[in-house]
């Protein structure tokens, strides 16, 4: 099964993060797997794109360092770095998702 490549705590920018989040169905993804608060099985978490456009979405996430990506037997699961973002950028992931709960629940 395929071995993911995930940048140290080192190598994970602010610039990196917020680009990747600055895409809705990356945005989305994330703070759907921040509800669930657990690993979850790619493809567990619905989203409006084809497969291969998420994988290219998963790619720039793990690359930024947002998710880390493991395989076990034939699944792939995926998670949050949140502990390691808190510890290099404390409270940026949370303070952009936090931003978007409310944006979303402002009426119109």
């Amino acid at each position: 099964m395929k071995q993911y490549q995930h940048p140290t705590i080192d190598q994970i920018t602010l610039t990196g993060i917020l680009h990747a989040l600055s895409d809705p169905v990356r945005l989305n993804f994330v703070r759907s797997l921040d509800q669930y608060a657990t690993e979850q099985r790619c493809g567990a978490i619905a989203t409006p794109v084809a497969k291969s456009t998420m994988s290219h979405h998963l790619r720039v996430l793990r690359e930024a360092g947002i998710i880390r990506t493991r395989t076990e037997g034939t699944q792939c699961l995926t998670s949050l770095r949140l502990d390691e973002l808190e510890t290099k950028f404390p409270g940026v992931v949370k303070s952009v998702l936090s931003a978007v709960d409310q944006a979303e629940s402002v009426p119109q």
